[in-house]
């Protein structure tokens, strides 16, 4: 089967980072007085900022998903189930070691709250969750895609039975995974919803991709399913409910955030994939490529990880609008630069790690 490259994918993932360390910026460091739910500005920004998440998640899986099936269809998936192995567990080692204060280490003084859930070992747990199915399912290609598409739903349907979920008789480092009461910014449900559903995507393209109009044709299933999660996802949990009397989509309903991301992350997907042939070879898709290093660059700068000397200590929400807004410009710039300039591609880290790891197997 011949399989394209989804060259819209990396334009995705530019676009997520860069809202990241804009939004990372200017929610750590602007005066609490410019948030302001009566300006329409910054409500704008807030809901933009609110994309970012649910487009990592649901790339993670889309473009995750989708090597393997490549690999499957070409009768070698060993290595890359064992590359995602790796990868998903070098995500969550990073994601807990940009909470650590090494300063406050050396000195004797240590704090459980490194071990809170951030997105990257959420990402990193999905990962290896997305390579157990894959695993379950590869020789039943439907069942796959019916499979991720429950458990997407299900994600999200069963939010307000875990959304203030406490859990006190497990260990804090698995406990925070699936609660935020001890401080994880995110929880493995329902963001592995998101997961999900681009896995569910990625078959779709791997089994179709190669049709004449298949783009054309899923560019407007982007918008239009886009636009039904977002206009129209509460109305229908609202009609099941009325039919089926289960409390629980009325739950949801009233709290639909997670169908309505969703729909953001659909549109988003759908107006990328349409200028795909513009952004192939651009910068914009060369940042895409260097998301993790990005990412991790920024977290040190901004919220002083290792050493505890981040923007965050000197500027904590001290900034006005205007020098909050062209701080993030020159901040997005300098941590660009880094990452293109310094730490040359996301393979440095993935290469370094497997290298380390190689020395302790002889």
């Amino acid at each position: 089967m011949q399989t394209n490259r989804l060259y819209f994918i990396d334009a995705v993932r530019a676009f997520a980072i860069l809202m990241m360390l804009q939004g990372h910026f200017i929610d750590t460091l602007i005066d609490p007085i410019y948030k302001d739910d009566s300006n329409t500005i910054f409500v704008v920004w807030y809901y933009f900022r609110g994309i970012t998440a649910p487009v990592f998640f649901t790339i993670s899986g889309l473009i995750f998903t989708y090597l393997l099936l490549r690999a499957h269809a070409k009768g070698n998936d060993q290595p890359r189930i064992k590359k995602g192995l790796f990868r998903g567990v070098l995500l969550i080692i990073i994601g807990y070691s940009l909470r650590v204060n090494l300063v406050s280490w050396l000195s004797g003084y240590f704090n459980s709250y490194f071990l809170v859930v951030d997105v990257l070992q959420c990402i990193g747990l999905s990962l290896i969750i997305l390579v157990c199915l894959h695993i379950l399912f590869k020789n039943y290609s439907y069942l796959f895609s019916t499979v991720l598409f429950i458990i997407g739903c299900l994600s999200f349907l069963s939010e307000p039975l875990y959304r203030n979920l406490i859990i006190d008789n497990l260990p804090l480092i698995v406990a925070n995974y699936m609660t935020k009461i001890n401080g994880s910014i995110f929880t493995i449900l329902p963001w592995f919803g998101y997961s999900a559903f681009g896995a569910f995507i990625s078959t779709v393209f791997f089994r179709h991709a190669h049709r004449n109009r298949f783009k054309t044709v899923t560019i407007l299933a982007f918008f239009i399913m886009g636009f039904l999660f977002m206009y129209y996802s509460t109305w229908f949990l609202l009609k099941l409910n009325e039919i089926t009397n289960i409390e629980l989509l009325k739950q949801s309903a009233d709290y639909n955030y997670l169908f309505t991301r969703l729909g953001n992350v659909l549109i988003l997907f759908g107006i990328f994939y349409s200028f795909e042939r513009f952004l192939k070879q651009s910068i914009i898709s060369k940042i895409g490529e260097k998301t993790l290093s990005i990412y991790v660059i920024h977290f040190i700068i901004l919220f002083g990880s290792y050493t505890g000397y981040g923007l965050k200590r000197f500027l904590n929400q001290s900034l006005n609008p205007t020098e909050a807004i062209i701080g993030a410009f020159l901040f997005i710039a300098i941590v660009c630069f880094i990452s293109f300039y310094y730490v040359r591609t996301n393979h440095f880290v993935y290469n370094l790690a497997r290298k380390l790891a190689d020395k302790f197997q002889k």
